[in-house]
């Protein structure tokens, strides 16, 4: 059975569980981080214009101490570098808000010896946090690129650029807004963190309870109910997350035991998990950092991103719900029995702790002229009075008090982490812009392709895959559109199409060997070897390598907002077809030439005769 049950008060071993006198240090510490992070954060969507290099500059400091001071680390001599890195992060991003206005003038040349030290600084500190937040492949493409942008005049042919003077160089990354505090800084401080704080207050209350349970009253009599309900939940998780991992590990540890219990192979159970939850990234209103990325790069609003990607997201879950259903078939998986549905009351019960904030979070995005960092504040604001109360009407203040610390902290640690791949990011896309990088290796994409659109696109997917690997799939997007989407956009493709088939292609690395993280959350807790895990994920994800080839061939189906009835013929067409694919990936009736068969005509009802 899957527990839709709450808990009435404050858990033990929560900081509020113990006397005052005995949370420590460290406890306190979070708690003023996390309460300043969200201050911060929501005083920038309501105090109109603060200064970039002022508000970009408080935003990577908010995030040092999270990364340098709070995280375990167990050698002592890597944690007492650790806050040596802090401490001079903290100093150079204080000189440059407390200089704003001379620096101003300065026009992005860094002047002196003092300034040159606070350069080399930040961008030593930058790279070491994404090093420690993140993994060593982004300081390290960082590092590469920096060289380059130092040093690239050296370089014989095309790929050379003109000499850049170190004082010009460093400058416009750390004293203008080329770099450290770009346009992406700003998405990160003024869009990314509302949104990852609101879905931290609507995790910390009843939301959860509620998504689960109507998610197990809606799917779980179905043939693989146990699987269906984590298709269910792992997309409603998704719309409020954002985030692929945490939303394995959070409704996987409810989900996977509740499957091997009913008897789930524990690879069908995982796989079930690490698929649907990659999809949280993809799955409107939230769909993760990237997409604000995207609608700070396209300069269009997020709304009608949202609109134009959700009958692809939605064909994405459709069709893992599809395979889903074919491995009921090949295994005789059955569904809940009456006895373990929650029943439509707690539903009632619990629903509008997950529905309230969500809705006025969708209403205000697609109904008003509001901002969407407007928009988060006043759901976040609407849940924070929610977490008073549980599904009983039962108000408990000190649970009350509870679900805000446990907000604020979770808020300001993931805002601290997207911060650390995003500056450490926006070096990269600086250099891009001095030196004309990105026009050479659009070039070369355009070159190796000879002109062609598909080629292309496969050259472009393999490269977001590889770099999906080992980079966050926001740092992962980031640098694959930087270089390959003017190569798309010159053959023709339109920019929303190039970047949301981009971004879905560094999805891919969460399901797809040798990296997929995604598996080796789920396999650890369904305590399964990964690699039958890694298989059963790219068959029941099979649509998130063909859904954005199907949109490319059947261009109406990002075109809700436009041509919805056009929208709605193109995904039964790229549905039709991807169902076709993955039934014959399944094999229920373990038939190779039926599988070829249908694996065949599949791609021909998605790329013959595009809508």
């Amino acid at each position: 059975m899957i527990d839709t049950t709450e808990a009435g008060g404050v858990p033990e071993g929560a900081p509020l569980s113990r006397p005052l006198s005995r949370i420590t240090v460290r406890e306190w510490l979070m708690l003023a981080l996390g309460v300043g992070s969200v201050g911060f954060h929501l005083y920038l969507v309501f105090s109109g214009l603060v200064p970039a290099l002022v508000a970009r500059p408080i935003h990577f400091m908010l995030a040092i101490p999270w990364v340098f001071f709070l995280a375990r680390v167990e050698r002592a001599w890597l944690r007492r570098l650790g806050y040596g890195f802090g401490v001079a992060g903290l100093a150079a991003a204080g000189y440059v808000v407390a200089s704003r206005e001379a620096l101003i003038d300065q026009y992005g040349a860094l002047q002196g010896p003092l300034q040159m030290v606070v350069a080399v600084t930040l961008i030593v500190v930058v790279l070491e946090m994404a090093r420690r937040a993140v993994k060593a492949v982004l300081p390290v493409i960082t590092l590469i690129v920096l060289v380059y942008g130092l040093w690239g005049h050296l370089v014989p042919g095309d790929f050379g650029h003109g000499y850049l003077p170190p004082s010009y160089f460093l400058g416009t990354l750390v004293i203008a807004e080329g770099g450290l505090w770009s346009s992406l800084t700003g998405i990160s401080a003024e869009t990314i963190a509302p949104f990852i704080i609101l879905g931290a207050f609507i995790s910390a209350g009843a939301a959860g309870i509620g998504f689960m349970a109507l998610a197990t009253q809606a799917a779980g009599r179905f043939s693989a109910g146990a699987a269906k309900v984590a298709v269910l939940a792992s997309a409603m998780y998704g719309t409020i997350s954002g985030v692929a991992a945490a939303n394995t590990a959070s409704t996987g540890m409810v989900t996977i035991p509740a499957m091997k219990r009913l008897g789930y192979p524990p690879a069908m159970a995982a796989a079930t998990e690490a698929v649907a939850s990659t999809g949280g990234q993809i799955m409107p209103p939230l769909m993760g950092a990237g997409i604000f990325v995207m609608a700070e790069l396209l300069r269009t609003d997020y709304a009608t991103i949202m609109t134009a990607a959700s009958p692809s997201a939605l064909l994405f879950f459709a069709t893992v719900w599809f395979g889903v259903h074919m491995f009921a078939l090949r295994w005789g998986l059955k569904g809940l029995s009456a006895s373990e549905l929650p029943g439509w009351p707690v539903v009632l019960r619990t629903l509008p702790f997950f529905l309230a904030p969500f809705g006025t979070l969708v209403y205000m995005l697609a109904f008003t002229g509001y901002t969407a960092p407007y928009a988060a504040a006043l759901a976040t604001g609407l849940t924070a009075l929610m977490l008073l109360a549980d599904s009983l009407g039962r108000v408990r203040l000190k649970r009350w008090l509870h679900r805000l610390w446990t907000a604020c902290v979770d808020a300001g640690r993931q805002v601290a982490a997207i911060a650390a791949i995003i500056i450490c990011a926006s070096i990269i896309v600086g250099v891009f812009g001095m030196t004309g990088l990105g026009v050479k290796v659009t070039s070369l994409i355009l070159s190796a392709s000879g002109g062609n659109l598909w080629l292309a696109l496969i050259l472009t997917g393999l490269a977001a895959l590889v770099l999906g690997m080992e980079l966050p799939t926001t740092a992962a997007y980031i640098i694959a559109v930087a270089v390959a989407g003017p190569a798309l956009t010159e053959l023709g493709l339109p920019e929303l199409y190039a970047h949301l088939f981009v971004f879905w292609y560094a999805l891919l690395c969460t399901i797809t060997p040798p990296v997929c993280g995604n598996v080796f959350i789920a396999a650890g807790i369904a305590e399964t070897p990964w690699l039958p895990v890694a298989w059963r994920s790219m068959q029941l994800g099979i649509g998130l390598f063909l859904v954005p080839l199907g949109f490319i061939a059947n261009p109406s189906l990002l075109l809700l907002g436009e041509a919805p009835w056009m929208a709605v013929a193109a995904a039964v067409k790229v549905g039709a077809g991807t169902w076709l694919i993955s039934y014959g990936a399944i094999n229920p009736h373990r038939k190779v030439w039926a599988a070829l068969a249908l694996a065949a005509l599949g791609g021909a009802v998605i790329f013959v005769g595009g809508i």
